[in-house]
């Protein structure tokens, strides 16, 4: 049962990645957002090939598993997702040179990071700070998603908004769990753990996805009718 949770789990994940990240691009123009989604679609078809292969460590699926994870949760459901949904909440349209750039910077970093997946943290060596790391920019994230939730409650979409901010939550606890809290009745592979994460990215995708299209539609609303926007009689 465990196994097949997971592989459900998985086969989410990667849904929502391809296919809301193509949906993003193609109906948006948001690259940023639409490759991010994408680049976890591809973390979690690797993720699956491997736990089939036998999950074994000395594989060269099980490195590139790390430097996704790497990549995502550095810069890429970090920076890149705020920059991506700033396109909404600030009208910001990052040139071609900035879309490549980020995407750049978010590649070295998984390839850096990813060495210190599975060090010891309790040394306080790097990997501890990298852990910390993550854990700060996932925080700081969070509170531009608050923002983003409150953006879209003020304009009258409360039920994405209210999504926005649960799987924001769940997002916050799984990223926290990750490196310092693992489940005491989860096995030696974390099958409950990566379930659950798995899950919760997966219904990311889809939540984003739909609160951005929420705030696209009120922007693109307001700018037809600009009178209504501001308050003033037509």
């Amino acid at each position: 049962m465990r196994e097949a949770l997971f592989l459900l789990a998985d086969l989410w994940m990667i849904f929502a990645g391809y296919f809301y990240g193509w949906k993003f691009i193609r109906r948006y123009g948001n690259y940023l957002l639409g490759l991010e989604w994408m680049v976890v679609a591809t973390s979690g078809s690797n993720f699956l090939l491997w736990s089939l292969s036998g999950a074994k460590s000395d594989s060269v699926l099980y490195d590139l598993a790390y430097f996704f994870d790497a990549f995502s949760r550095s810069v890429g459901i970090t920076l890149i997702l705020v920059m991506g949904l700033m396109k909404v909440t600030h009208r910001y349209k990052p040139s071609v040179g900035v879309d490549v750039g980020v995407f750049g910077v978010a590649i070295v970093a998984g390839l850096f990071l990813r060495q210190f997946h599975g060090a010891d943290l309790h040394t306080g060596g790097i990997a501890f700070w990298v852990a910390v790391f993550y854990i700060v920019v996932n925080l700081l994230t969070a509170v531009f998603l608050g923002y983003f939730a409150k953006r879209l409650w003020d304009a009258g979409a409360k039920w994405p908004a209210i999504w926005t901010g649960l799987v924001t939550a769940a997002a916050t606890i799984i990223a926290i769990t990750y490196d310092f809290f693992p489940l005491p009745f989860d096995d030696a592979n974390r099958t409950i753990f990566y379930t659950a994460a798995l899950a919760t990215w997966g219904t990311q995708g889809f939540v984003y996805f739909r609160a951005y299209r929420a705030l696209h539609d009120h922007n693109a609303a307001s700018d037809a009718n600009p009178a209504r926007a501001t308050g003033a009689p037509a």
